[in-house]
């Protein structure tokens, strides 16, 4: 159960310091390497998740949404122009080489992304 716990706490320190990262580089999306964090660390210790439950990082990006009130639109927006565009960057370089199949897979699953984020996650205001 250790070696578990451990890994647990290794995935929970990757996933917030790539979610830090994610936080200021606008290339890199916060939000899903913040969320592998919370997992992680509410599987490894407590004291790892209630620490991580106090930071700016989890406040700021994770906390309404785990709560189940939602997400602001500046928010969404910022998720969903990330993925576009790192999704985008997949379909150019299949379509190069002539994968159609992935192209069409790849265009789905962007499709279902900014569907579930208008009409699936439910918008909040901005907090003050």
């Amino acid at each position: 159960m250790k070696i578990k716990k451990l890994l647990y706490t290794i995935l929970g320190c990757i996933g917030i310091g790539l979610g830090a990262v994610g936080a200021v580089v606008p290339m890199l999306p916060a939000f899903p390497f913040l969320m592998l964090a919370a997992f992680s660390f509410a599987r490894s210790s407590e004291k790892l998740d209630r620490w991580f439950k106090n930071t700016k990082l989890y406040k700021n990006n994770l906390e309404d949404y785990v709560a189940g009130r939602g997400m602001t639109w500046k928010t969404k927006i910022r998720i969903m122009v990330t993925v576009t565009f790192l999704m985008a960057i997949g379909f150019f370089m299949m379509g190069r080489k002539g994968i159609v199949a992935g192209c069409i897979v790849l265009g789905f699953v962007w499709l279902f992304h900014i569907l579930y984020f208008c009409f699936g996650v439910k918008t909040i205001s901005q907090k003050p």
